[in-house]
């Protein structure tokens, strides 16, 4: 599956390299030197990563094909896709994309449905999924207090939510 990794962010420099704002939680297995990318901008379809590193906590990328400010300025807010193998992650590691949450119903802990996810913010504090209720979208932060189970195979996710949150 394609799955975006990143949003290219400002230049820096003169030579080409850009900021990345990461939308993976493993850029380090998505950002390595001789890796190819796919691209939504008009001017490069297929980027190869030439120079990563890591600046006060920005991953940087330099790509092959790109090469100056100007070019790397065209760029900016594209985004930046990998294929991802879905079906070796999960059960081992307890790990999943976000790809495989949208779609998931939502159920308290006593059983009853809340809604279904469409769509998960990434955001620095933690992730939210975005759940289409019957009152509307809602907002259930994915942090250990409210995720009781993510059954991939169920299809479901059970939560444990404060009184409010969703009503």
């Amino acid at each position: 599956m394609r799955l975006a990794v990143a949003r290219i962010g400002r230049p820096h420099g003169i030579k080409g390299e850009v900021t990345v704002e990461t939308l993976t939680d493993r850029p380090e297995e998505r950002f390595v030197e001789g890796f190819t990318l796919e691209c939504d901008s008009p001017l490069h379809q297929v980027l190869e990563i030439s120079r990563v590193r890591v600046h006060q906590g920005t991953w940087m990328l330099t790509f092959t094909q790109v090469a100056d400010r100007n070019e790397a300025e065209r760029l900016r807010n594209s985004r930046l896709y990998s294929d991802v193998d879905l079906d070796h992650s999960s059960d081992e590691d307890e790990s999943y994309h976000v790809e495989q949450l949208k779609g998931m119903k939502v159920q308290g802990i006593d059983g009853l449905e809340i809604g279904i996810v469409v769509d998960v913010e990434n955001l620095p504090g933690q992730d939210l999924l975005k759940v289409e209720t019957v009152k509307g979208e809602r907002l259930i932060p994915m942090v250990q207090q409210f995720i009781e189970e993510i059954d991939l195979v169920g299809g479901r996710i059970v939560v444990r939510l404060p009184d409010g949150l969703v009503d």
